[in-house]
């Protein structure tokens, strides 16, 4: 008889911790808190209610139920590597990168069962429909216009899903090992043609100047050949006529001459080449002379003219001017002469990337000065200014 209340007690205690668990289940349920840059959709008996933003909100308990959460921030997927044929049947690789965002939840949830799936097999399709009109050099330098073609089609195709596409990038672009070979060798060869251009260029400039150099070196030393061949030769000549006047001047013996003629006999055949000698007709006749010399006899009258002692046959005035270059006058030139030389060759060098002017006499010298005088013939001796001083006629020049 006193089970009765506390069976009682026990199943009102149930009762209450029922109710209490119902009170706390209904609070969790009714009670919704929503993050921000996230949507959820609510359902009430099994239709689409409603769309909760950020904040709280209150459901009706096991009336109002929540069919999905949508992410509304910015979303990046990549998708694997997929095989896509070119125009020109050239299998390549391809991995793409598509930026987008969920626009409206209620058309991502109930217009499409999996939006992300379905991006990547439109993304794939709409490739390999892009791709396959391109050949593989339009494919490796078009991303461009492949990645707006992909956009246009994917925005499209996906605005009823309440998605829109931000951008869509190639991320690499791998062609077959064979074809990466081939384009690699063909990149060799066209660094190798490049650096045989820079090479010939080279070489042609470092000819030009040095065939210019040599063109300065072979006109200074011809000029200074030829200077001095006409200094020699006036040497020699003023040389030759001094000894002839003092010979005549002297009134030599006959004597004397046809001994000095024997002396020189010997120099003729004093090459160790000459095999054989040729006598000379007049060596008799110097033989006599030597002899009648040594004997006291003399010529016969009539055989040699005979002329007065130290009487010449060349006048006073016959004798050239000396016209050699004072030696500092001729240093003092040459140094000119050098320094015009460096001075051409340095402007070549400096213009050597411009074009040869055949006109230019020493190759193009922008801002060069006027011409350089023109130089005397071989054959006419040049003035000098020694011959400005020259003495008159009838007076004889100093011995050099």
């Amino acid at each position: 008889m006193n089970d009765g209340p506390g069976a009682g007690q026990i199943a009102l205690l149930v009762v209450l911790l029922l109710v209490l668990v119902f009170v706390v289940v209904a609070l969790v349920r009714a009670v919704r808190i929503v993050p921000q840059a996230v949507a959820i959709i609510v359902e009430r008996l099994g239709r689409y209610n409603k769309t909760l933003d950020a904040g709280l909100h209150l459901l009706i308990p096991f009336v109002d139920r929540v069919r999905a959460s949508v992410d509304l921030r910015e979303q990046v997927v990549s998708f694997p590597p997929q095989p896509v044929i070119t125009s020109d049947n050239l299998v390549v690789s391809i991995d793409t990168v598509i930026y987008f965002q969920v626009t409206s939840p209620k058309d991502a949830v109930y217009e499409i069962a999996n939006y992300i799936t379905g991006i990547e097999q439109l993304t794939v399709t709409t490739l390999r429909n892009v791709i396959g009109s391109m050949d593989l050099e339009q494919t490796l330098t078009s991303r461009d216009q492949i990645n707006g073609q992909l956009r246009g089609v994917l925005d499209e195709a996906t605005g009823k899903w309440g998605i829109r596409v931000n951008r869509v990038e190639l991320k690499a672009i791998d062609p077959p090992a064979s074809v990466q070979g081939s384009m690699e060798q063909q990149m060799r060869a066209e660094r190798d043609r490049r650096a045989a251009i820079l090479t010939a260029e080279g070489v042609k400039q470092s000819a030009i100047l040095t065939a210019e150099g040599e063109k300065q070196s072979a006109i200074l030393r011809a000029e200074g050949e030829a200077q001095s061949a006409i200094l020699r030769a006036e040497g020699e000549a003023r040389a030759i006529l001094q000894v002839f006047d003092a010979v005549h001047r002297g009134d030599a013996d006959p004597k004397l001459l046809a001994y000095q003629y024997l002396q020189t006999l010997p120099k003729i055949a004093s090459s160790p080449s000459n095999k054989m000698w040729f006598l000379p007709a007049e060596l008799s006749g110097a033989l006599g002379w030597l002899s009648k010399g040594f004997q006291g006899g003399g010529p016969s009258d009539g055989e040699y003219p005979t002329r007065a002692a130290g009487d010449s046959p060349i006048a006073e005035g016959d004798l050239p001017p000396v016209s050699l270059t004072d030696p500092g006058e001729a240093l003092a030139e040459a140094r000119r002469e050098s320094a015009a030389a460096t001075a051409d060759a340095t402007s070549a060098g400096t213009l050597s990337g411009v074009p040869f002017d055949p006109a230019a006499e020493r190759g193009q010298r922008p801002g060069a000065g006027p011409a350089a005088p023109q130089q005397p013939a071989y054959g006419t001796p040049a003035p000098r200014p020694e011959q400005q001083d020259a003495p008159p006629q009838g007076e004889q020049p100093p011995a050099p």
